[in-house]
C-alpha cells in the first residue's frame, strides 16, 4: 500500500494518507515502512521511532519531526 505520511493529531502519530483518507491512523515505535528516495530514485526501508521531546522520526534517513509530512511512503500487507 502506498500513500504519503501525514500527522494524525487525534492520537499525536503519523499514519499513512491514501487519497486523502486514513489507510493507517498512526505508526507505533518499530513499525517497518518504506520512504521513496528521490535521489536514488528507489525505496529505502526504514521504521518508525520516537525521541524526547515526542519527536517522530525515519530511522537510517534524515527525516524527522515536520519533515515527514508528505513523504511518500508504502508498507507491505
Amino acid at each position: 500500500m502506498t500513500g504519503i505520511l501525514g500527522y494524525n493529531s487525534s492520537n499525536d502519530r503519523y499514519g499513512l494518507l491514501v487519497c486523502d483518507l486514513w489507510e493507517i491512523d498512526g505508526f507505533h515505535c518499530g513499525e517497518t515502512l518504506e520512504v521513496w528516495d528521490y535521489e536514488q530514485e528507489q525505496w529505502q526501508p526504514t521504521r518508525m521511532e520516537m525521541h524526547y521531546p515526542n519527536e517522530w522520526y525515519l530511522v537510517g534517513t534524515p527525516y524527522q519531526g515536520a519533515a515527514l509530512e508528505g513523504l511518500r511512503v508504502r508498507v507491505r500487507e
